[in-house]
């Protein structure tokens, strides 16, 4: 026993000094997931073999009947004859093929899986057919610029206050990604989502010529963040810092956004 605890004590003393070599920006590092296994026996090991022989696949499955991939199809080859209103349910649909695409690959981490890597490569494969050549992705516009999703305003992230989710897509998209990238030490998916997250650097902010706009939803604070650790760029955090500053400040103010006043103002949840 004696034995034991000297092993653990050291190990967390050598993990201590580890995270103060991290670069991070936080003062623990935190355990990837990737360093992480689950026995197979075990509550939580059991659980994840639900997911992976049913849960994921479903969610796959749903995405392929209910459309999503149709939607970066037509962004990839966009038309003004789309009604996009009518063919894409809602704006933030884009966001059910990347929560999938994070979930799948913290089930790759655990339970190895070359079909189910090949998938997900075929489904990147139709995601970044839509991505325009600034990085922009966003389908509710993409597939019919004149006539977008009647959610996505007359230009870019001219509704994200209300009803675009331009910027809660990029949250989802950006942490699908990363952990992907976690998951199989592809870049696939992290460079298409990197490169939206440029877009979004350069065109919003509270500098002349930027979009002054934050997020309906914070999904995309947290996932800046995690860019921000992934690759060691400060701009990503810099963003997800402006985004928190300005909530309260800019054009819609409302609760339901966590953006009626600013956040170091706000006490209650």
């Amino acid at each position: 026993m004696k034995r034991k605890i000297i092993t653990l004590l050291t190990a967390m003393i050598a993990t201590a000094g580890m995270a103060q070599k991290s670069n991070g920006g936080y003062p623990i590092t935190p355990v990837p997931f990737t360093a992480v296994k689950v026995a197979s026996n075990s509550f939580w090991g059991q659980r994840l073999e639900t997911s992976r022989q049913v849960t994921v696949p479903l969610a796959f499955s749903k995405c392929e009947s209910e459309g999503r991939y149709k939607n970066f199809e037509r962004a990839a080859h966009p038309s003004d004859s789309y009604d996009v209103s009518k063919l894409m349910g809602l704006s933030f649909d884009d966001t059910d093929p990347y929560k999938t695409i994070e979930g799948a690959s913290y089930i790759l981490q655990t339970y190895p899986d070359k079909k189910l890597k090949q998938y997900i490569d075929s489904v990147l494969d139709i995601i970044g057919s839509a991505q325009e050549s600034d990085g922009y992705l966003y389908t509710a516009r993409t597939q019919n610029p004149k006539k977008p999703h009647h959610w996505a305003g007359d230009k870019r992230w001219s509704k994200v206050e209300d009803l675009s989710h331009e910027l809660y897509n990029l949250g989802h998209m950006v942490e699908g990604a990363v952990a992907h990238w976690q998951a199989t030490g592809s870049r696939k998916f992290l460079d298409i989502a990197i490169r939206y997250a440029d877009c979004v650097v350069r065109e919003v902010g509270p500098n002349p010529g930027q979009a002054c706009v934050v997020p309906g939803h914070q999904i995309a604070e947290m996932a800046l963040c995690k860019l921000y650790l992934a690759t060691g760029n400060r701009k990503y955090l810099d963003q997800a810092k402006f985004f928190l500053d300005y909530r309260g400040k800019t054009t819609i103010r409302q609760e339901y956004s966590q953006s009626h006043k600013p956040v170091v103002e706000q006490d209650e949840a």
